[in-house]
């Protein structure tokens, strides 16, 4: 029985030579890839570089043309394929201007101005479409209307919710127990 496996011995050892070295060759690839990594992984990557999250931020004194505006960038946004996560409206901001007479403080006419804003939240935008988005939304840009695109932060998140007054309140309240202090006169 010895004389039969004889013969494949040598083989054998060939065999799990040239299996060894072939795995020494696939453990170290070029690309910096690992053994226990499949190919198909690479397929899955994103083709260019992309942005992973960016706010466009629209404000204008206008609400009728500021909404209509932020539906029509929010549809070349889809047109292009990019991912629109979310959209809100943040409350209007109201501002007093005052116009003065010519070289004097008193006060000719009194103007109070809203500023309504709308934010439009995209993911996943890549590197050679974001130029072309940002062109198309610069070139039908109303007058009047701000647009600005800025990295997502946790000041947009901040500024979306507005805070409870009473829940602020009984927080105060809470506090106010714990530390021991008097509680304010109502008047």
């Amino acid at each position: 029985m010895l004389k039969k496996l004889t013969p494949l011995v040598p083989r054998l050892l060939c065999n799990t030579a040239s299996a060894t070295s072939s795995v020494a060759t696939i453990r170290h690839y070029s690309d910096g890839r690992s053994v226990y990594e499949p190919d198909y992984l690479d397929s899955l990557k994103p083709k260019y570089p992309q942005y992973t999250c960016l706010n466009v931020q629209i404000k204008g004194y206008d609400f009728p043309i500021l909404e209509s505006y932020q539906r029509y960038v929010h549809s070349i946004a889809e047109y292009l394929g990019i991912d629109v996560s979310d959209c809100y409206a943040l409350p209007p901001q109201a501002t007093q201007v005052q116009k003065l007479r010519p070289n004097s403080t008193v006060v000719d006419a009194e103007y109070r101005l809203t500023i309504y804003e709308r934010n439009l939240q995209i993911n996943d935008v890549d590197a050679p479409i974001y130029p072309v988005f940002l062109r198309i939304a610069q070139a039908a840009l109303p007058e009047g209307v701000e647009l600005s695109i800025k990295e997502h932060s946790e000041e947009f998140e901040e500024r979306r919710y507005v805070p409870d007054r009473d829940l602020l309140e009984l927080k105060a309240e809470l506090e106010r127990i714990q530390t021991g202090a008097p509680a304010p006169k109502k008047k």
